[in-house]
This record gives structure tokens, C-alpha cells and sequence, in this order.
């Protein structure tokens, strides 16, 4: 087991605060403004879920983003594509980060502060997702390195909005607004962004006073569909965009 003392600064790239009640907020962020992903992050997320899924004080989790976006810039340092073992550890970290926020037990609610155009499946595994006006959504980087988007976006927004639309949404780098979102099923309120994290508290401080096995087993019982999803395709995924990075490889040595 976790305590909150133990991992609460542990993360460069997460500010967590969590209230007397229980309810921890994680905040994204690279030297306190927005978030740009990369090889050390992607590393770094798989223990940050393990260690908020492992702490038995945790009530209820925020997921939120600094600046003005949620996630929509990545680098690739620390990322290595194009080596068996350099994809061997994407391939392993892209598995587990996955199943460690399904195995946060309690309910999770995205706070999504903007635009989300890389690994928006983070925020389809939460059981409440909160939007701002100027949040949207797509699935940018894949593409744009040539590579198969394979981590988890081409299981869950099939399954979130419809198999056509998802699949549509993925194959066109659709940019899907809130409002859309919405409409479709992905996003539950839209917010004013400055009031965008007092609504998501208000809905964790509620649910915080359940029973703790009651929002516990709930969580779980409301996700053991995500979990088949997740463990039967993640990995098959992430080895279909193994290969399409090796494609890449090749082609740029032969092009070099």
C-alpha cells in the first residue's frame, strides 16, 4: 500500500493536493505550466497511477491539466521508436499505464482545462469527464510521425462514441469540439474554465461521502467492461504501432 506522503512530490510532472475528505487532484504540468509529453513522462505516468491506485486514503481522484490545455504538446526525448528495446519499453509502459488507472478503485473524474490531441484515452477511463469551452479533442501525433495509433485511442473512442465515428474520428485526425463531444458521449458538462475545478470538486466532494466500499466497488463495477477492452487489445495495438515505427525506421535510413 501507498501513503500520500510517501509519492506526494515524487513526480516532476504532477502536482498532487488532496483535501481532508480523500479527494485527490493530480495536475499535469511541465515546470508548472502545460504539459508536454514525452519518453520521461510516458515512464513516469505508469508509477504515478500505480501509486495513486495503491493508496487506500484515496476517496476520489481529479485528473486535470495546467495552462491552457490538457495535453496537446509532445517532444520526443526520451522516446525510442525505432529500436527492439527502445519499443519494447513503450511497449510494456503503453500496456501498464493503461490497466494502473483502471486499477484506481475509486471513481475518477477528468478535469480537462483545454485541448486534448494525444493520449485522450487517459481521460475515456474516467467515470465523469468535465470540459472546458475550448477543450477539444484528436488524435494528432500518430499520423504526423506516420506511425499506427495504437495505445488505447483505437480501442476506447469506438467504444465511447460509436465504432464509425470512432474509427472515422481516428483514420481523419477528426477535430471533435466539445459541444460534439458532448453530444456524442464523451463529455459530460461543459464548464467555464474558471470554474472548471470548483464543479469537478463539487461532484468529487460528493461522492467521497459514499461508503468507501460503496464508490469503490462501484468504480469497478462500472469499468469491468473498459478492463476486457483494455487487456484483450492494448497490446496487440501497441505491437501494430511497433511495426509501422520500424516502417518508419527503415524508410528514413534508406532515405538518409
Amino acid at each position: 500500500m501507498s501513503r500520500f506522503e510517501s509519492y506526494r512530490d515524487a513526480f516532476a510532472n504532477a502536482r498532487l493536493t488532496r483535501s481532508d475528505s480523500g479527494v485527490l487532484e493530480v495536475k499535469l504540468h511541465t515546470d508548472g505550466g502545460k504539459l508536454v509529453f514525452n519518453g520521461h513522462t510516458h515512464e513516469q505516468f505508469v508509477d504515478l497511477f500505480h501509486q495513486i491506485g495503491s493508496d487506500p486514503e484515496n476517496r476520489v481522484v481529479i485528473l486535470t491539466g495546467s495552462g491552457d490545455a490538457f495535453m496537446d504538446a509532445i517532444s520526443p526525448e526520451g522516446f525510442d521508436f525505432f529500436s527492439p528495446r527502445g519499443y519494447d519499453k513503450i511497449f510494456r509502459e503503453g500496456k501498464k499505464v493503461l490497466m494502473n488507472i483502471l486499477d484506481i478503485e475509486v471513481p475518477l473524474i477528468a478535469a480537462l482545462n483545454g485541448p486534448v490531441l494525444l493520449h485522450s484515452e487517459y481521460a475515456l477511463l474516467a467515470d465523469i469527464v468535465l470540459a472546458t469551452p475550448e477543450t477539444v479533442f484528436q488524435d494528432k501525433p500518430h499520423f504526423d510521425f506516420g506511425i499506427v495509433p495504437g495505445d488505447g485511442v483505437n480501442l476506447l473512442w469506438p467504444e465511447v462514441i460509436g465504432s464509425i465515428r470512432g474509427r472515422h474520428f481516428i483514420l481523419t485526425r477528426q477535430i471533435l469540439d466539445a459541444q460534439t463531444a458532448k453530444d456524442w458521449g464523451a463529455v459530460n458538462e461543459i464548464v467555464p474554465a474558471g470554474q472548471l475545478l470548483a464543479r469537478a470538486h463539487e461532484i468529487a466532494e460528493g461522492l467521497a461521502a459514499l461508503p468507501p466500499l460503496t464508490s469503490r466497488y462501484t468504480r469497478i463495477a462500472l469499468t469491468q467492461k473498459l478492463r476486457r477492452i483494455v487487456d484483450e487489445g492494448a497490446g496487440y495495438g501497441l505491437a501494430l504501432e511497433g511495426i509501422s515505427a520500424a516502417e518508419v525506421a527503415r524508410s528514413a535510413a534508406a532515405n538518409g
